[in-house]
């Protein structure tokens, strides 16, 4: 079985989608643009950005997290490959558009 190794890769960047500009986290990997919510398949584990799809993943569902009711986890299908991923929020996330893709009808 292949353990997932998370990579610390927190670099700022341009969002692909909505062309803003993305500061680093600053205390883990930035995964995904905090105002759009849309991020990039570039991960094939956590941070070491060495997947070859380059595809542009959408956000189509948030779900309040379990343990923690301030974070929510995202999930993304590529619009390239059609994976489906997820990921965690994070503080600086639009709060208002994470509640609306917790009404998402979106079928997997």
């Amino acid at each position: 079985m292949e353990t997932k190794k998370f990579i610390k890769n927190d670099s700022g960047f341009i969002c692909v989608n909505c062309k803003k500009e993305v500061d680093p986290l600053g205390y883990t990997s930035r995964n995904h643009c905090p105002y759009c919510l849309y991020s990039l398949h570039v991960d094939n584990n956590p941070g070491d950005r060495k997947n070859t799809c380059r595809g542009v993943l959408k956000p189509v569902l948030s779900e309040l997290g379990k343990k923690n009711k301030n974070l929510f986890t995202i999930t993304f299908i590529c619009e390239k490959c059609k994976i489906k991923t997820k990921n965690k929020s994070a503080g600086d996330d639009n709060k208002n558009l994470l509640i609306q893709l917790t009404n998402s009808d979106f079928n997997f």
